[in-house]
């Protein structure tokens, strides 16, 4: 595939994109109160444990909302596209793109799945689609 640009990677988010470059969709859990979150933090924003843990989400959920950027046009984007923020069936929610379905048919209320997609120099990123797409 195309150049893509890369996510930022941090200390406190280098286990979420070491699982999705195994294609494993991993969520933060909170050991001391049980709490998911995403994106991964240091700190509980429930109870401000330091504690944690990782899940692995199914990969399914449902479009929360989402957006058609139309401008500044960038180069790593197909145009037009989606960027959505999915509920995941574990409760937590996640900022992704939508493919494999035109931009003007995606809804709210929508079933997706992850799908994991590889662009230049390894990258690796967690996409959601239609399911059954």
């Amino acid at each position: 595939m195309s150049a893509r640009l890369a996510p930022s990677m941090t200390p406190d988010t280098e286990f979420f994109w070491a699982g999705v470059r195994e294609h494993r969709l991993l969520i933060q859990r909170c050991t001391n109160c049980g709490n998911l979150r995403h994106p991964p933090r240091p700190m509980c924003p429930h109870c401000q444990s330091l504690e944690w843990d990782t899940i692995e989400a199914s990969g399914r959920g449902t479009v929360f909302s989402f957006v058609i950027p139309h401008h500044p046009p960038l180069p790593w984007f197909p145009d037009p596209f989606v960027v959505a923020l999915v509920d995941l069936a574990e409760g937590t929610r996640i900022v992704t793109n939508v493919v494999g379905i035109a931009p003007e048919d995606v809804r709210m209320g929508m079933d997706v799945a992850v799908r994991y997609e590889e662009f230049d120099d390894g990258l690796v990123l967690p996409l959601f689609g239609p399911v059954g797409a």
